[in-house]
């Protein structure tokens, strides 16, 4: 059924030209005697030009010929014969021909230079649409698939694409789901590392290259070759034409690009990670190099006085040696805990633990924890008369986020100054404030206070790593709540806590899990 199709598109042209020229003759006939020769010798051109835009140059030729012959049978005397009787006429026909295959030419020609800007047109637009599309994908694979599947629908060609890695090792990154089946994976590959070797556009034309059906152009760029595209158009199993070409290469231009820019911001982001962790590896040395040298050298200098001199000490003295001895290796575990919490934090190997806490439970460890180097500042709190307060949340996490706050209030307010810890509901959840009296901060610098190593230049004169706050942010972050800081007026800081009030439903099926926990447990 599909040969007979075939065969009729082919012959369609052909027989309603005849049938054309059948029909001029018999309405031009009866007027024969009333028209002049030359005239019926032009209308009989119609079919020539007609062919020539619609049909095609052959069928303008048969056209051309079916018209002489039509014209010299029955209007030529003697009329009803191929003879003539004047042999003028073969001149006639010999022009009224050069006429009619120079009209088809050019006809013919018009068409096709029609068809080539509709079609060069065609190839722009999706050029310009594909390179719209891969210029917003950041990923080189999606980049490939995208692609592909573009150029598949577009243009009717499957493609494969070859990749060097970083040994410029050619390797099989995509291709497209209906490659041809006389494809050989091992011929493409030895053409493909050919063409990647020569930096040559190379394909079905060429006659070394027969044994594969694709046609292979080089991934290049002015100072670097990525790879090689390899092409298989549909409609060309034998060879393909000059405009397809360009149009390939255009392509290879437009994917050579979008892989140059890919690899381009995957090396820049690689070199702004490099740099991001030199930097911290740096500050990170600086600050616990610096906080961890001064506590040392206070702990080795009053065991040594204990050691060496403890029959000169009194009572006192040994006393207020052991209390330094003291505070400095808290400080000590302080960072090292501030240390590793931020390494769980970044790694996402912290997780949580949740369990109904009390509120006030949790001011009350935070106060005894920093009880012992508040020194004389005041620490009052402000909590609701209407019963206890519960959040679902790691007790232990809560504790050392809140106990990061009231220090960080401390080491940075005045001595004899006045912190107040608040406790507010309401309907975004618990929100807890610590408020000071201290040194305060820049407008700008209330966002950057829990960024990691940040120190504001207010507080350079006092030691620290930039990290408890920092700490603070992903802990509260992970309790799916908010931090933030702002100023005080007249003087200080306030920094606010919420974390979410959960439902009574969360509440019991907390306490279910608890229980099951504990019947597992017994």
């Amino acid at each position: 059924m599909h040969k007979w199709n075939a065969v009729w598109i082919s012959l369609r042209s052909y027989v309603s030209t005849t049938l054309l020229i059948a029909l001029m003759t018999m309405v031009l006939k009866p007027f024969g005697l009333a028209f002049d020769l030359v005239n019926i010798a032009l209308i009989y051109l119609l079919p020539v030009l007609f062919n020539a835009v619609f049909g095609g140059l052959r069928p303008a030729f048969y056209a051309a010929i079916l018209g002489v012959l039509a014209f010299d049978f029955f209007f030529v005397p003697p009329v009803l014969s191929f003879t003539v009787s004047d042999l003028r006429y073969l001149v006639s026909f010999g022009v009224y021909l050069a006429v009619a295959a120079l009209t088809a030419s050019l006809a013919a020609k018009l068409k096709q230079q029609i068809l080539f800007s509709k079609q060069r047109e065609a190839h722009t637009a999706a050029l310009y649409a594909l390179s719209k599309q891969m210029s917003a994908i950041a990923d080189i694979h999606s980049m490939l698939d995208n692609f592909s599947r573009q150029v598949s629908q577009t243009l009717d060609t499957e493609i494969a694409i070859y990749l060097a890695d970083d040994q410029n090792t050619l390797k099989l990154a995509h291709e497209s789901a209906d490659l041809p089946d006389c494809r050989q994976e091992n011929t493409e590959m030895s053409i493909a590392k050919r063409v990647f070797e020569h930096v040559e556009t190379a394909g079905m034309e060429i006659s070394r290259l027969n044994e594969s059906p694709g046609y292979f152009i080089p991934l290049r760029t002015e100072d670097r070759t990525y790879g090689i595209i390899a092409l298989y158009p549909n409609e060309a199993r034998t060879g393909i034409t000059a405009e397809q070409k360009r149009l390939f290469e255009a392509l290879g231009g437009l994917a050579a690009s979008a892989i140059a820019r890919l690899r381009l911001a995957e090396e820049a982001r690689i070199a702004h990670l490099t740099a991001e962790s030199e930097r911290l590896r740096t500050a990170i040395l600086d600050s616990v190099s610096h906080e961890l040298r001064t506590p040392l050298a206070t702990i080795i200098g009053s065991a040594t006085g204990l050691i060496e001199g403890g029959h000169i000490f009194s009572a006192e003295d040994r006393m207020e040696l052991l209390v330094t001895i003291r505070d400095d290796a808290l400080r000590m575990n302080r960072l090292v805990t501030n240390l590793l919490s931020m390494v769980q934090l970044e790694s996402g190997m912290l997780r949580l633990r949740k369990n109904w806490c009390d509120v006030e439970d949790l001011i009350g460890v935070t106060l005894s924890q920093v009880k012992d180097f508040q020194q004389h500042r005041k620490l009052r709190t402000e909590l609701p008369d209407d019963g206890p307060i519960m959040v679902l949340g790691d007790e232990v996490l809560l504790e050392q986020m809140l106990v990061n706050v009231v220090s960080n209030a401390i080491k940075y307010s005045p001595d004899y100054s006045e912190i107040v810890l608040s406790v507010k509901t309401g309907e975004a959840g618990v929100v807890i404030s610590v408020s000071d009296t201290g040194i305060g901060l820049n407008e700008d610098e209330y966002d950057r206070i829990f960024e990691k190593f940040y120190r504001s230049t207010a507080a350079k004169q006092i030691t620290g790593t930039g990290l408890g706050l920092a700490i603070c942010k992903g802990i509260v972050e992970l309790h799916e709540g908010t931090i933030s800081a702002q100023p005080k007026e007249p003087r200080g800081t306030i920094v606010t806590i919420t974390l979410p009030l959960n439902k009574q439903d969360d509440l019991l099926a907390a306490a279910e899990e608890r229980g099951t926990t504990n019947h597992d447990h017994e």
